[in-house]
This record gives structure tokens, sequence and C-alpha cells, in this order.
């Protein structure tokens, strides 16, 4: 079969020819139809973020039909449409029984230290092939492993409740989702910042404040939220662009007991001021890692009931070619790709 995989860090990834992957007793076998290109994609492949071992076939965005099940198979049957969960963990360990799986000690993420779906066909264990709905494209059902998935998780590590104020600092695959996730969740209002124009029209037609925040220091971006939100600030700021401004925009955005919830991907030192940033408004600030099985089910009625709609997210398509696919990494390593591309095998 046909699999784009990352040979060395630093460098293109490449098309190769391999074998169709055995499928052991406990695990199916997947037919991708879908398989989406994320910005974690873009730091794998520069060296950014370790991979291993190479090369291995990224991708951890995946939906597909089931053409095969192992011998111990009880709850997926040949045809299936799935979509999959990219933890692939024991079950059994400390933080697996303890609802903490993205923790589970020998777990493995799809496309980042197992081989993922960039590629003709892929095996997971049973638990990973989550049931897509008739009416949820596999498109759609693809993004919504990673950026709806990784919102949703953000979101409800805010504590996101009805009526709360929430600000989305990010308007890009996941910021459009978490912009409809916290309406479903009862937001009273919902701030999204960012600096282009296009994708901050996206994020007003799904129900978004807009704030166009070129040029503004994190100090007048918040000004700018408080401004918007009768100069009370939030109750909930998800930071998904992976910056130390945007990091410091939330964290000053909020109002009294506000919760800033930090998703994107950063190196650099943030500068806090403890006491007007955090003490002062017994504000929190909460990282979130990746997601859980059980908020893929949840995802999952919300897209088949309507809640979440990716018809303008996902807005690109490319075939399992490398330079194809070379090509939307590039544009988003540089900050011009459309909102969401999905790869169509």
């Amino acid at each position: 079969m046909r699999a784009v995989r990352l040979e060395r860090p630093g460098q293109p990834v490449a098309l190769h020819e391999v074998p169709v992957p055995a499928v052991g007793p406990g695990e199916v076998l997947v037919r991708v139809r879908a398989a989406g290109i994320c910005h974690s994609d873009v730091h794998y492949r520069a060296g950014r973020s370790r991979v291993e071992p190479l090369p291995l076939t990224l991708g951890h965005e995946v939906a597909g039909d089931v053409v095969a099940v192992g011998s111990a198979v009880t709850t997926r049957t040949v045809g299936d449409r799935v979509c999959l969960h990219y933890l692939v963990i024991c079950g059994q360990c400390e933080h697996c029984a303890a609802g903490r799986e993205q923790f589970c000690a020998t777990g493995l993420m799809l496309g980042h230290f197992t081989d993922g779906g960039w590629a003709e066909y892929i095996v997971v264990p049973e638990r990973n092939a989550v049931r897509l709905p008739d009416n949820v494209s596999y498109e759609h059902g693809a993004v919504m492993m990673c950026s709806s998935s990784t919102s949703l998780h953000a979101l409800r590590k805010a504590r996101c409740a009805p009526g709360d104020v929430v600000l989305v600092i990010g308007a890009g695959g996941l910021g459009m989702s978490a912009i409809q996730i916290a309406r479903t969740l009862g937001a009273s209002q919902v701030v999204a910042a960012d600096r282009d124009a296009r994708k901050l029209a996206l994020a007003q037609r799904l129900g978004a404040t807009p704030l166009d925040t070129t040029g503004l220091t994190p100090e007048k971006a918040a000004d700018a939220v408080r401004a918007l939100t009768d100069g009370r600030g939030v109750d909930v700021a998800i930071e998904l662009v992976g910056h130390a401004d945007t990091v410091q925009l939330a964290l000053k955005s909020v109002a009294p007991h506000g919760r800033a919830v930090v998703v994107g991907l950063n190196d650099q030192a943030v500068p806090i001021d403890s006491y007007r940033d955090l003490i002062g408004r017994e504000a929190e600030l909460i990282g979130s890692n990746d997601h859980l099985l059980g908020e893929l089910e949840e995802l999952t009625a919300m897209a088949a009931g309507g809640a979440l709609v990716l018809d303008e997210v996902v807005t690109n398509r490319v075939p399992l070619e490398a330079g194809a696919i070379n090509a939307v990494l590039d544009a988003l390593e540089q900050h011009r790709a459309p909102v969401r591309t999905v790869i169509v095998p």
C-alpha cells in the first residue's frame, strides 16, 4: 500500500510502498477515507517534536471503513464507518484506571510514535475505532479527532458552564470548533481573537464576536476584550496559538475567578505578574493536553445533531501524494494555509 512517511527530521515527507499491516486478535484494519493535516505535523517534520521510530507514517486525524477484524473483536464489524482515537493505551495502568489516559505508561500516539493514517490502511486496537454517524462525513470525522476533541477537552478543563463568557484565542481549526462547542455548552458570549480577517469573518458566521488583535500588545488586546464584554472580562480564555503574547492575553483577559487554559505549543518563557494576573483575581492558569476517548463519543453526537458544523472549516482536500502534503505543511508553517486540510487517499 501507499504511505506518506517522515524519514528524517527537517526533511520533506516522502511516499513509500509498504505492506498492508497485519491484524492482531483485538485489532481492526481500517481503509482510510480521510486523514487530516495538523499543525503538529509541521512540528514533527521540522524536528521540533520528536518522532520515532523512523521512518514513520504520519497522520493522527483519521476516519475510514473497517475492512477486517481480529478474532477477539466483539464491538466492531466489517463495514463500520469509524473515526480513530489517536491515543493507543494499555487501559490498565494507574493513569488509565484514573481516567488520565493521556499519561498512560506505555501510551503511543498515532502518527507520532506509531504509524498513523497518511496511508491507504491502518491497524488500531478495537477500542480506538469510534463509530462515525452516517450523516457525518469522513473528512469531518477525521478533523474532529484532533482539533474538535482538543477544544472540547480544553473547555471541560476550564469548567465551561452555561452563562460563561468565553474568549477563543486563535481562529484556526481548533478555534472554529471551540467557538461552536462553547456555544453548545451554554456560553452566553464567545469572543474570537485573531489577526486573519478571513478567519475572523468565519468565526463571526459561527456565532462569535470577532476581535482583530493585529498590532496590539497583550495589555491592549485585553482592554479590547473587556470593551466587548461590558468591562468585566471573560470567565474562560482558551489559548490555541502557542506564543508568549497570547498566553499573556488569556491571563490578562479573565475576570475574577476566571480560568485561562493553554493549549498551543510554545517553547518561550511567558512573563506573568503573579499578583495582577493571578492572585489579585484568584484566576487560574491551566494546561490542557490531548483528549479522552469518552469525549469523542460526545463530539460525534454533537456533529450528528448539527451542533458542530465543519463545512466551512474543512475547505481543502489533497491526494495521498508527498508533494501535495509537503505544500500544505509549508503553508501551515508560514501561517497561510486554509483553516483545515484533509488527505483523501
